[in-house]
C-alpha cells in the first residue's frame, strides 16, 4: 500500500463496525489514524488517536480541528462513516428521530468535510470517502428518514465531486449493502447474520480506494451480498 504508508487518515464513528475495521486495517497498513466520535475505543494500543467529538455540533467539530491543526496533524484521507438508522412506518415516525438522523448522516459529514476541507486546499490534495448505503439508492418500506439521508449523503458526494476534482481533491461515495454491525441493534426483526457483508471485507474495499495514485479515482463503489438471505 505505497500510497497510504505515513499518511493521516480521519474516521468519524470509530468505536465499532466498519469505522472500527477501517481503522484497525489501516494502522496496520503503517498510516496515523484519527477518530472522532462520542464513544472511545477499547483497541489500538494507543495508536489510534481519539478525539472526543459531536460531529452534528459546529463548535465542537471546530474545537476538535483546531486541536488536530495544533498538533500538526492535518489529514490527507477523510472517511465519513458515522450514521444511525432507524425505520417505522411513516405515520409513526417520530418527529426528533427523523430530525436526528439527518443531523448525523447528513449534516455531520457537511460539518467535517468543511472543517478539514480547507486543509486539502492548501495541499491541492486529498480524498474524501463517504460511506453511504444501498439505501442511498434504493428506497424500502418504513425507510423514509435513512432512505432520504443516505439519498442526500449520495447527493452531497457527487457535488464535491464536481467541485473539487480540479483542486487535486478525490470524492468517492461508498454503498455498502448490509453488513453485519451493531447497526441492526434497534431496527426490530434485524440481527446480523452470516450472509450479511464482513465489515472488515468492506474496510479492505476502501482502503484499496484510497490506495491509488494521484490521478485515478474510484468515483463510487457499491457492494452488495452474494446471497442476502440467512440460511
Amino acid at each position: 500500500m505505497s500510497y497510504l504508508q505515513g499518511k493521516t487518515l480521519l474516521i468519524t464513528g470509530v468505536s465499532r463496525g466498519i469505522g472500527r475495521a477501517l481503522a484497525e486495517q489501516a494502522l496496520e497498513a503503517g498510516m496515523t489514524v484519527v477518530g472522532w466520535g462520542k464513544t472511545a475505543p477499547d483497541y489500538g494500543d494507543g495508536k489510534l488517536r481519539f478525539q472526543s467529538c459531536d460531529i452534528t455540533d459546529s463548535e465542537s467539530v471546530s474545537r476538535a480541528a483546531a486541536e488536530l491543526e495544533a498538533s500538526g496533524l492535518r489529514p490527507d484521507f477523510l472517511v465519513n462513516n458515522a450514521g444511525f438508522g432507524f425505520f417505522s412506518p411513516i405515520q409513526d415516525f417520530e418527529e426528533d428521530v427523523f430530525r436526528r438522523m439527518w443531523e448525523v448522516n447528513v449534516f455531520g459529514a457537511f460539518l467535517v468535510t468543511k472543517a478539514l476541507v480547507k486543509g486539502m486546499q492548501e495541499k491541492q490534495s486529498g480524498h474524501i470517502v463517504n460511506i453511504s448505503s444501498i439505501a442511498g439508492r434504493v428506497g424500502a418500506p418504513w425507510g423514509t428518514g435513512y432512505n432520504s439521508s443516505k439519498f442526500a449523503m449520495g447527493g452531497m458526494g457527487e457535488s464535491l465531486f464536481h467541485e473539487l476534482r480540479k483542486q487535486g481533491i478525490k470524492v468517492t461515495n461508498v454503498y455498502p449493502g448490509s453488513t453485519a454491525t451493531h447497526f441492526f441493534d434497534e431496527i426490530p426483526g434485524m440481527t446480523p447474520h452470516a450472509n450479511m457483508l464482513d465489515p472488515r471485507e468492506v474496510a479492505r474495499t476502501i482502503l484499496h480506494v484510497l490506495d491509488t495514485s494521484p490521478n485515478f479515482l474510484i468515483r463510487e463503489i457499491e457492494m452488495r451480498p452474494l446471497k442476502s438471505k440467512p440460511k
